[in-house]
């Protein structure tokens, strides 16, 4: 069974750094990794946080009307 992710974030680069930071202090975080969307999904989501890194534009983005 998937569970959806916590929190979906939208970027406008194919290429994100993810520390786990935002809502709570970066040193509670985790280490610092780097993440290419991919192509044929528009997204990509952390091992760590499980935070999903949308593309805008992307068939994933929900804002465009493109998602299937």
């Amino acid at each position: 069974m998937a569970f959806p992710p916590p929190e979906i974030i939208r970027i406008a680069t194919p290429r994100i750094a993810c520390d786990g930071a935002g809502v709570i202090d970066a040193a509670l975080g985790h280490p610092r990794v780097y993440l290419h969307v991919d192509d044929a999904t528009g997204f990509v989501d952390c091992g760590y946080c499980d935070r999903r890194f949308v593309l805008e534009g992307s068939p994933a983005d929900l804002r465009t009307g493109k998602a299937a």
